[in-house]
């Protein structure tokens, strides 16, 4: 049996009872796998590792050491937020490592977002081995991958870090208790698992973060310009009340310029791109319409506030023929 592959005669989890069910299973696996092992989890603070973690938590508990990775591609205030709720309010067994400069220098010049994507994959494996080899007993790698990241992996869509971007080889075996869910099953999860509602309803954040909402080669000024724009989005969204009727939504800033006016003179900089988008298993996806007061709000604040941005765009595609992220 392929164990990347959902069972045809597997539920969907839509209910408490079926979530407590996949959960006392998924402990009992994971014991079973682990035994008296270390598991070295890639916690992010998304939605999927937070509930992996949970799940660990329950099945091994101390023998559980998250890491979060400040790879320079999250989102504005993010690594102070993980820090914050997983080690100082749930008391997480936490390592933080700053390697912002590293990623930086991994990826710098590359332009394809497949080899992107890979690099960073690659580079997170590098830094959980490192940080495996300075502590005892870690023979297991856990991670958050959820089913649509295997079935866009291999059908060639694009490779997540966590599953195309793998090396071949690796020092630790994969711990990967909730591969076969969707989205929406996993925030059912993690609602039985008693996880704080703004945990576990986070928007969607990819593994590569805004390496793959920078599309091109990736520079400081123009990844600042996404965080930057980004940030001016989702507090603006949460202003209107968007933030929770919204699956998704972010901001690109692609590797083109285009001409304006900025304070009565011209200006050559790039356009920043609105995605808005609903879905239930992130299979497909809708877009969601905007009121235009709030685009216009939006609009004002990324070209007046957000060095290197002229121009507000807003990206009207379904998946498909797009995908939610644009790399």
């Amino acid at each position: 049996m392929d164990n990347n592959k959902r069972p045809d005669t597997m539920e969907r989890i839509t209910t408490p009872e079926l979530a407590q069910k996949f959960i006392d299973e998924q402990v009992q696996a994971v014991r079973e796998q682990v035994k008296d092992g270390k598991v070295l989890l890639a916690l992010s603070g998304g939605v999927d590792s937070s509930v992996v973690a949970a799940l660990l938590i329950k099945a091994i508990g101390q023998n559980l050491v998250c890491v979060h990775v400040n790879h320079g591609f999250l989102r504005k205030g993010e690594p102070e937020q993980v820090i914050q709720v997983f080690q100082k309010e749930l008391g997480a067994n936490l390592i933080y490592v700053d390697a912002v400069d590293r990623f930086l220098d991994k990826v710098a010049g590359v332009a394809d977002p497949e080899q992107k994507r890979h690099i960073i994959g690659e580079e997170f494996i590098r830094v959980f081995d490192e940080e495996a080899a300075k502590l005892k007993d870690i023979r297991f790698l856990g991670q958050g991958t959820i089913y649509p990241d295997i079935l866009e992996s291999e059908k060639g869509i694009k490779a997540h870090h966590n599953v195309g971007g793998l090396p071949e080889e690796m020092n630790m075996e994969l711990v990967e208790p909730v591969k076969l869910l969707y989205k929406d099953e996993v925030r059912v999860v993690g609602k039985q698992l008693g996880l704080p509602e703004n945990m576990v309803e986070r928007q969607p954040f990819p593994g590569p973060g805004l390496a793959v909402r920078t599309p091109g080669a990736i520079t400081r000024d123009r990844l600042e310009a996404v965080r930057e724009s980004d940030a001016i989005l989702r507090e603006e969204f949460a202003n209107a009340g968007l933030a929770g009727k919204v699956w998704q939504y972010f901001t690109i800033v692609p590797d083109f310029k285009t001409t304006g006016i900025v304070d009565g003179k011209r200006s050559f900089a790039w356009p920043a791109v609105i995605r808005a988008v609903n879905t239930r298993d992130a299979m497909t996806a809708t877009i969601e319409e905007i009121p235009y007061d709030v685009l216009h709000k939006i609009t004002e604040r990324i070209t007046h506030e957000v060095p290197g941005v002229n121009r507000v765009l807003m990206d009207l595609t379904p998946k498909p023929t797009g995908t939610i992220e644009w790399e």
